[in-house]
C-alpha cells in the first residue's frame, strides 16, 4: 500500500531485491526462469543444431555400398538371417535387393557416398559417419520418440528440453529450444518430440514458422501499442509473482517468463525471420527463397538461430519413408526428390557454419529415426521399397569435437547386422550431453520417487567419434 492506501504491486526488480535473490534470478529469468545446472566440465560445443529425417533414410542407398547385395539381388533372403526377427511390414521370405545408385569414394577420407549425395560428396572430410546406430523400435511413431527423448512412450522430455534445463540459454530474447518443421507433414509423432515431458514447459521446444508469421499472433492487435502491451506484462508479472510467493508452483513462474519472453519476441523475431536481409551468394549456397516453407529456409534460419544465441535448434524434414507404394514414396522417385530436397542445404549449412567461425562450437547432426531393410517390401512390382530397419543405420555428424573424416561402426555384407562398434541411441544422447560439457550421468530430474535422465540406464560416450 502507498500513502494514499493504493495496492502498488512491485517491480520485478524490486520484489527480487526484497527476497535478496536479485543477482542470481534476474539471470536465471534470461533463462525461462530457472538457473540452468551445468556445465559440468569444459563444453566442447556451445549449441546444436539437429537435422532430424523423419521416415527413415535408406543407408543402403545414401551410405552401404553392398557388392554381396549386387551379387545376390533378386534372390531370397537367408532364412538364418531373419529367423525370430519382426518386421513392420515385410513376411514370408522377402529377396534381397541391390541399391540402383551408384557409390565413390570420396575425400581424403574415402568414405563411400551415393550418386544421390553430391553436394554431402564434397565435405565428408569435415564430418564423421555413424554407421552402426540400432534400436529397439521397428515403427515410425515410438522410434522418433525414441530417438528424440531416450525413452518409447511418449511423455519424457526431449533432448533439447534437457540440454535446455541443463544449460540454458545464451540469449534473452529468444526461445533456447527452437523447433522447425518442413516437408509433406509434421513428423509421425508430432510435438511429443520436442515436448518437455514432465520437466517444467519452459524447457520445450518452441516452434517457428517460415512461411506467413514465424510465430502465431507475434504482432499487437489494433489499437494497442507497445507501451500498453509493456504495461500489460508488468501488471500480469507482478500479479504471478505475488501468486508464486503464495503458492510456490513453479509453472507460475514459468508462465511469468512465458509472457516476457514473448514480449521481447515481438521485437526479435520479425527481423530475426527476415531471409531476404541475406545477401545473394548465401541464398545462392543454400538454395533459399525467402517466404518458403522448405527445408533450406529452415537451414538458413538455424544458422539465424544460434548466431542469436538459440542453443538448441532442431529440424524436422519428413517424407523419408520410401515402401515403394508409388511414385512419390520409392527409391527411384522418392529418394531422390528427398535429396534434392535436403542434400544442398545441409551441406551449405556445415560450409557457411565454418566460415563465420561457428563450427568449432556448434554440433550438427543429421540422421533419421532408423534405417532401411536390404530385402524390398514389394506393395505394388512397379515401385521399388524397402521396409523399416531397426537393426542399424546412418547418421553423420560435424562440427565441435567430431573427429572429422572417420567412420564408426560396420554391418555386415548384406547391411542387415551391426558386426563391428554398435552404437545405441542412448549413447548417441550420451556423446552429444558430453561435448556440451554435461555428464549424463548428472543431469537428473527426480519425477514420481525416483531420478531420470535423458539415457534411462544405459549410455557410454562414444570416445572414438571425439577429436
Amino acid at each position: 500500500m502507498n500513502e494514499n492506501g493504493e495496492l502498488v504491486l512491485p517491480t520485478r526488480r524490486a520484489f527480487l531485491a526484497q527476497l535478496g535473490l536479485a543477482p542470481v534470478a534476474l539471470h536465471a529469468l534470461a533463462n525461462g526462469g530457472a538457473a540452468a545446472v551445468g556445465p559440468h566440465f569444459a563444453p566442447r560445443a556451445k549449441r546444436v543444431i539437429w537435422l532430424f529425417m523423419a521416415g527413415a533414410p535408406s543407408q543402403l542407398d545414401l551410405f552401404e555400398p553392398k557388392p554381396m547385395l549386387d551379387r545376390h539381388d533378386g534372390q531370397p533372403v537367408p532364412q538364418d538371417l531373419i529367423a525370430g526377427q519382426r518386421f513392420a511390414f515385410l513376411k514370408g521370405t522377402p529377396r534381397l535387393l541391390a541399391s540402383p545408385y551408384r557409390f565413390a569414394a570420396r575425400g581424403q577420407c574415402g568414405a563411400p557416398v551415393s550418386e544421390l549425395l553430391p553436394h554431402l560428396a564434397t565435405i565428408v572430410d569435415k564430418v564423421a559417419f555413424v554407421k552402426s546406430l540400432h534400436t529397439e523400435q521397428f515403427n515410425h511413431g515410438p522410434a522418433q520418440v525414441f530417438a528424440n527423448t531416450g525413452h518409447a512412450v511418449v511423455g519424457r522430455p526431449s533432448c533439447g528440453a534437457w540440454v535446455h534445463h541443463g544449460l540454458g540459454s545464451e540469449s534473452a530474447d529468444l526461445p533456447g529450444f527452437v523447433v522447425l518443421v518442413s516437408g509433406k507433414i509434421d513428423p509421425g509423432a508430432g510435438s511429443s518430440l520436442w515436448s518437455s515431458g514432465f520437466l517444467p514447459t519452459r524447457h520445450q521446444g518452441v516452434e517457428l514458422r517460415t512461411r506467413g508469421e514465424p510465430v502465431p499472433c507475434v504482432r499487437d492487435p489494433d489499437g494497442v501499442d507497445r507501451a500498453m502491451r509493456s504495461r500489460s506484462i508488468d501488471l500480469i508479472g507482478a500479479l504471478n509473482r505475488r501468486r508464486l510467493a503464495t503458492l510456490g508452483d513453479p509453472e507460475i513462474g514459468t508462465r511469468t517468463a512465458a509472457y516476457e519472453l514473448a514480449f521481447r519476441m515481438q521485437d526479435r523475431v520479425p527481423e530475426l525471420a527476415d531471409l531476404a536481409q541475406e545477401p545473394p551468394e548465401v541464398h545462392a549456397l543454400y538454395g533459399t527463397s525467402p517466404g518458403a516453407n522448405s527445408f533450406a529456409n529452415n537451414c538458413l534460419l538455424a544458422r539465424r538461430l544460434v548466431e542469436r544465441g538459440v542453443r538448441f535448434v532442431q529440424l524436422y524434414h519428413r517424407g523419408w519413408d520410401h515402401h515403394g507404394s508409388d511414385a512419390s514414396d520409392d527409391l527411384l522417385h522418392g529418394l531422390p526428390n528427398m535429396c534434392r530436397q535436403t542434400d544442398r542445404a545441409a551441406t551449405a549449412l556445415v560450409l557457411d557454419l565454418e566460415r563465420r567461425g561457428l563450427l568449432d562450437d556448434t554440433l550438427v547432426v543429421w540422421g533419421g529415426e532408423f534405417g532401411r531393410t536390404p530385402m524390398q517390401e514389394v506393395r505394388d512390382p512397379k515401385f521399388l521399397g524397402r521396409d523399416h530397419h531397426r537393426q542399424a543405420s546412418t547418421i553423420w555428424l560435424a562440427g565441435a569435437g567430431i573427429r572429422a573424416g572417420t567412420t564408426l561402426g560396420e554391418t555386415d555384407e548384406l547391411g542387415y547386422h551391426v558386426v563391428r562398434d554398435p552404437v545405441h541411441w542412448n549413447d548417441l544422447h550420451a556423446t552429444l550431453l558430453h561435448l556440451l560439457g554435461i555428464g549424463h550421468e548428472r543431469l537428473l530430474w527426480r519425477f514420481q520417487g525416483r531420478d531420470y535422465r535423458l539415457t534411462d540406464v544405459g549410455g557410454k560416450v562414444l570416445r572414438r567419434l571425439l577429436a
